[in-house]
C-alpha cells in the first residue's frame, strides 16, 4: 500500500537546521496494523504527518498505491487525502459548536455524498460504536471515552483505506483506552489498514509489526 524510500524531513530556522526525520525506509502493505514507537521528538508524529500527506518530505520518495505522492502539490494530496485516509488524534479535534452527528458527517460534506447517502453513513458507524444515542449531543457533554469514538466514527465514517492513529488512547483512562484497541483491531480484522503512534508497549501488542524510531531513524522492528 505504501513505501517510502530515503525520506528526509528537514525543520530550518535562521540558525540551525533540525533533521526530523532522517533516511527513512519502510513498507506496509494492505491491511497491516502498524505500530510506530520511539522517545519524544523521535520523529513519529513527522512521519505520521508525510504519510497522511499533512506535509511535505524534504527528500525522499513516498508511495501511496504505486503514486510518488512525495512530487503531488496540496491539492492533489488533499484531494486524495480525503479519498483515502482517516484520522484519529491524540486531542480527538471535534469542533465543539457541531452535534456528534455534524462531527461525523464532516468528511462526507468534503466529499460532496448526498444528504441521504451521509445520513445513512452517519446512523450506521454511530451504531457500530454504540454512540447513536448521543447523535444529537455536542462534545463538551461527552466523557473523554465517548469523544474518542465520535472521533473514531468520524475516520472511518468515509470507508478510508488507511487510519492513521497519533496516540489514540493518550488521554483516556486504561479501561477506556482498551475499549479503543479493541476498536481499531475490530477495523483491522475487515481490511483498514492501520498506522498508529504510541508511548504505549501495551497498546503497541495490538499491532502486528513494532517499528521503533530515534533520532528520525528506524532502528528496529519486530514482528
Amino acid at each position: 500500500m505504501i513505501k517510502t524510500v530515503n525520506l528526509t524531513k528537514i525543520f530550518s530556522t535562521r540558525d540551525v537546521d533540525t533533521h526530523a526525520l532522517n533516511g527513512v525506509d519502510f513498507s506496509v502493505e494492505d491491511g497491516e496494523f502498524i505500530a510506530i514507537m520511539g522517545p519524544s521528538g523521535c520523529g513519529k508524529s513527522t512521519l505520521l504527518n508525510i504519510l497522511g500527506m499533512l506535509d511535505q518530505p524534504s527528500g525522499g520518495d513516498y508511495y501511496f498505491a504505486g503514486e510518488n505522492v512525495a512530487l503531488y502539490n496540496e491539492k492533489k494530496r488533499s484531494h486524495l487525502r480525503k479519498q483515502k485516509i482517516g484520522f484519529i488524534f491524540q486531542n480527538f479535534n471535534l469542533i465543539d459548536e457541531l452535534t456528534v452527528f455534524e462531527n461525523v458527517e464532516l468528511p462526507l460534506l468534503y466529499l460532496r455524498q448526498t444528504q441521504k447517502e451521509r445520513h445513512e453513513k452517519v446512523l450506521q458507524v454511530l451504531e457500530q460504536l454504540e454512540m447513536l444515542h448521543r447523535k444529537n449531543h455536542f462534545p463538551l457533554q461527552l466523557s473523554g471515552g465517548q469523544q474518542q469514538r465520535v472521533a473514531i466514527s468520524r475516520a472511518v465514517v468515509a470507508n478510508p483505506s488507511m487510519i492513521l492513529a497519533d496516540e489514540p488512547t493518550g488521554n483516556l483512562d486504561s479501561s477506556k483506552g482498551e475499549d479503543v484497541m479493541n476498536l481499531l483491531t475490530s477495523l483491522n480484522e475487515k481490511g483498514t489498514t492501520i498506522i498508529m503512534v504510541t508511548h504505549s508497549q501495551r497498546d503497541a501488542e495490538f499491532s502486528n509489526r513494532i517499528i521503533n524510531l530515534f533520532d528520525g531513524k528506524i532502528v528496529n522492528e519486530r514482528f
